[in-house]
């Protein structure tokens, strides 16, 4: 999970070789996350690349995004795979985030499902295993279980997912294209509060969470979306996080 150094260049002969690239956007916002990416048109992209050789491509269904940088540095950073809920959904749980947040504190993030935690990549080879490992991948569903609690920052309050087969297979496949290998097994589930709480508050923010939004453990919605982010675990402000692609995954 990340600093914030800028992106590194598209490679122009690769461009070439993939006639269906076309232009997106240029950059990300800061975090908050929800403010969406700069629109820029093909011509002001033209204009920008050939200043700054500097690109936003789309290839196929993934949309990423590139910035400046210096092709000879092979920085590392560290990237994460969510899956993403849909709009609507992701709507619904930032409003109860939000509610916990007014009463316990803690940082702005995006609802997601973690399918690959932090792994130390260069920024190609993070795009390049997230395209490779989202190719053929379908659609599926998850259902909140139940509202709980952790025991350190990052599972503060959360809903755990059912773990399905096709839950805990795509995180399987997504880690193993990645060569990520936790020491846990994998525990499917979304976060809805990051925070160093006592047992106390964690306690009232788990029933918070359940009085907030009454039907919070019968919630179910398809995952349709993966996204790679730049996740930097030792800035707990969440300021440096950021959306670096997003795949939209097959019809199952």
């Amino acid at each position: 999970m990340p600093d914030t150094t800028p992106l590194h260049t598209f490679p122009s002969n690769m461009a070439q070789s993939h006639p269906t690239i076309t232009p997106l956007y240029s950059s990300l916002p800061a975090v908050p996350h929800h403010h969406p990416p700069t629109q820029i048109s093909s011509k002001t992209l033209s204009q920008y690349s050939s200043s700054s050789d500097s690109r936003t491509l789309s290839h196929g269904n993934p949309r990423e995004c590139y910035g400046t940088r210096n092709p000879q540095v092979e920085e590392k950073h560290f990237y994460s795979v969510w899956a993403v809920p849909p709009d609507d959904v992701a709507a619904r749980l930032k409003k109860l985030m939000e509610g916990l947040r007014s009463e316990f504190g803690g940082p702005q993030f995006e609802p997601h499902i973690t399918v690959v935690g932090a792994i130390s990549l260069t920024p190609d080879d993070a795009l390049s295993r997230f395209r490779s490992a989202c190719d053929g991948l379908k659609a599926y569903t998850a259902t909140v279980d139940r509202v709980a609690t952790g025991t350190f920052f990052y599972q503060c309050v959360y809903v755990l997912i059912h773990p399905t087969t096709q839950v805990v297979e795509t995180s399987a496949h997504c880690s193993g294209h990645f060569g990520y290998k936790s020491s846990t097994p994998y525990m499917p589930h979304l976060s809805l509060l990051y925070g160093d709480l006592t047992d106390d508050e964690k306690s009232r923010a788990q029933e918070k969470a359940s009085i907030l939004d009454e039907s919070i453990s019968s919630l179910s919605f398809p995952v349709s979306r993966l996204a790679l982010y730049k996740t930097d675990t030792e800035d707990k402000t969440l300021k440096s996080w950021e959306k670096i692609a997003e795949y939209s995954l097959s019809p199952n």
